[in-house]
């Protein structure tokens, strides 16, 4: 799911509505997150956190954590949603998996995300790559857990099979929106694809994890249909948050749903057996992440609040 950017009062005015005071986010500040900024520029690393433009990247960074992106800072595909750069990617960097890996041991976390462009122009859509970082990052880091937030490959069994051979404990692949509206957000990606590829990592025993964005024109009834399609190909863990726009060049935001709609999403997604839901205007992919890893968490600490 779409790392979502902080609206400026120029791209808000390209909206369709303006957006609500529940979307404001504090700007970063604070030391840690200067020591990351520097650890992040030091070893030459790109993150999603920057690329997309997200909004949590001051309470990210400011607790000492960051999503690494590799295979550099531009996509090969051109997503009606993404603020990522779309164009010719430069090179492979083959010392890319190391860096990532001193980075994450720099920093101490105890959880890291890696996620990465779309590389459809490399034979091995950037597989190889991906599980060298994953190996990497594991040797350097035994105690630290990974989750692995993929492109689908072209729906390339072997190159999926990299990743599930590295073994990261989560692996994530957005459906990013509804089946209908999938050929206009994502343009080169298609719905059941996906799911295809979802399915394959969970045959291949991961513990799978994908995301989806609310406002871009969705119903009630598609998101419910999305969420049913999620659980019936093996995820584990579901994100919801709100699409906003990265620039006028992008799409625009249809509507800016309210929490508690996100509320009744996150009760709905549990109802239907999914082990965890985070859902919410704020959240993103990566957004308390190392929650994600731990089996039976989401779905008990709803449990415990319903019955409170």
């Amino acid at each position: 799911m779409q790392e979502l950017p902080v609206v400026s009062k120029l791209q808000e005015a390209t909206t369709k509505v303006k957006k609500p005071n529940w979307l404001r986010v504090k700007l970063p500040t604070g030391e840690n997150y200067k020591h990351v900024r520097e650890l992040v520029d030091t070893n030459k690393l790109h993150t999603i956190c920057e690329s997309g433009n997200c909004p949590n990247m001051g309470e990210c960074w400011g607790a000492g954590t960051a999503t690494f992106m590799i295979l550099g800072n531009v996509c090969t595909r051109s997503c009606g949603f993404c603020a990522v750069a779309t164009g010719r990617p430069e090179p492979v960097d083959w010392d890319e998996p190391q860096r990532v890996a001193e980075a994450i041991y720099l920093m101490k976390v105890k959880h890291a995300v890696i996620t990465s462009v779309d590389r459809d122009e490399l034979k091995d859509g950037g597989s190889v790559i991906w599980y060298n970082t994953i190996k990497a990052v594991k040797q350097l880091n035994p105690d630290t857990t990974l989750e692995t937030l993929i492109p689908d490959f072209r729906g390339f069994k072997d190159q999926i099979q990299r990743i599930i051979e590295g073994a990261p404990e989560v692996v994530s692949h957005n459906i990013e929106t509804v089946e209908r509206l999938t050929k206009k957000v994502r343009i080169q990606a298609k719905y059941w694809r996906s799911m295809e590829v979802l399915r394959t990592l969970k045959e291949g025993k991961m513990r799978v994890k994908s995301g989806i964005m609310l406002g871009l024109g969705e119903t009630r009834e598609e998101v419910i249909r999305t969420l049913t399609d999620l659980r019936d190909n093996g995820v584990d863990v579901v994100t919801i948050g709100q699409y906003l726009q990265p620039t006028r060049k992008h799409l625009p935001v249809d509507r800016f749903v309210h929490p508690d709609e996100f509320a009744e999403y996150r009760e709905i997604g549990y109802n239907l057996g999914l082990d965890y839901v985070e859902s919410g205007p704020l959240v993103r992919s990566s957004y308390h992440s190392e929650k994600h890893v731990i089996a039976g968490y989401g779905k008990n600490k709803w449990q415990n609040e319903k019955s409170e």
